[in-house]
């Protein structure tokens, strides 16, 4: 008989937290029981999970007593209080928020790229950043083929990856733009700095607040998660992170060289073709490429749009798109739960 595990959710109500649901039900996780945690304010509300109705808790650290396994995604001061605290009493803890991903302590994990930085936990294991892990992935096959030495690429952000106000703000800007209103912004592109721009018929380029060296947090997250994930201390990565007016699905231009002479386009298209999780979609004869339109609710990584740089031999581009909500986020930590298990690590 397969073992079963004691899973907690922690957020449950929240965008990410019901698409974990949805996954562990649609992946036939091996669950014995399930606690669905969140906020004082949603504890005693029900909840729907696998057909059946459960009494949402409140996230408090006796709350994880005998959990196996407890995925987080309930913002980052949520998770630097109760993280610690499940894995105190014996679960492993996947972080979705960026509160643990930096720390040397704790392994940061795409289970296609770096599966044996798992064994390395010591109770946490964080789940990095959206657009972190659709790039890594497409990359990480291309690395170990031909060599990796550069890096850059801008992203092209759903709202979705900003929160349910952001989506709302988008639609009602649509709206206000129809009927001829002045447009409010409120939200982003942070909702907690100075200015606020609207996102419909608009793009901006700023995600989360600027650190000193002009980089946004968003785009240092990139950077350094990328260099930490792929274990190259040294690849030089730069980005660009920018917001676009599209709900779900986050798409990115990607620069890349490779240490190898003599790549082509082909090679790199056969290595995508076999590797796990990705989906190429490049043919330009018919305007084949990906689109975050039919990315919605798939769990592949989809990358096209691969061309040789014109000035370097070296240099390749590529497009890449992927669900920000699944692969992104929620899929990702299932996928690093069901590793754990898979190599006997839980």
């Amino acid at each position: 008989m397969t073992k079963q595990y004691t899973v907690a959710v922690v957020g449950a109500t929240g965008a990410v937290g019901t698409k974990m649901m949805e996954q562990l039900t649609k992946r036939k996780f091996p669950i014995g029981k399930i606690k669905l945690l969140a906020s004082k304010k949603s504890a005693g509300k029900d909840i729907t999970f696998n057909g059946q109705s459960y009494t949402i808790e409140e996230a408090t650290p006796e709350a994880f007593e005998g959990v196996d396994i407890a995925l987080f995604s309930a913002g980052g001061a949520v998770s630097k209080v109760l993280a610690p605290e499940a894995a105190k009493r014996g679960a492993v803890a996947i972080d979705n928020t960026s509160a643990f991903r930096m720390d040397p302590e704790v392994p940061l994990v795409v289970p296609e790229v770096n599966p044996g930085d798992l064994a390395k936990h010591k109770g946490i294991i964080a789940n990095p950043n959206c657009s972190t892990i659709q790039m890594v992935a497409a990359l990480e096959p291309i690395k170990k083929a031909f060599g990796l030495s550069n890096v850059i690429v801008s992203t092209y952000q759903a709202v979705s990856g900003s929160g349910i106000n952001a989506i709302e703000e988008l639609k009602t800007q649509s709206g206000e733009w129809e009927k001829g209103k002045e447009v409010e912004a409120n939200v982003l592109p942070v909702k907690s700095d100075k200015k606020h721009y609207p996102i419909a018929r608009n793009v901006i380029p700023q995600i989360d607040v600027f650190t000193e060296n002009g980089f946004t947090y968003e785009e240092m997250k990139m950077i350094n998660e990328t260099k930490k994930i792929m274990h190259m201390p040294e690849l030089p990565v730069a980005a660009t992170c920018v917001r676009v007016p599209v709900v779900s699905g986050h798409s990115e231009s990607v620069y890349i060289e490779v240490e190898k002479d003599n790549v082509s386009v082909e090679d790199v298209k056969k290595v995508l073709e076999n590797a796990t999780g990705i989906l190429l979609v490049d043919d330009i004869t018919a305007q084949g490429y990906p689109m975050p339109i039919y990315a919605e609710g798939e769990d592949e990584v989809f990358v096209g749009r691969i061309r040789k740089d014109l000035a370097k031999d070296n240099g390749f581009h590529l497009w890449i798109v992927a669900d920000n909500l699944l692969k992104g986020a929620a899929l990702n930590s299932i996928q690093i739960a069901e590793a754990l298990i898979e190599e006997g690590i839980i």
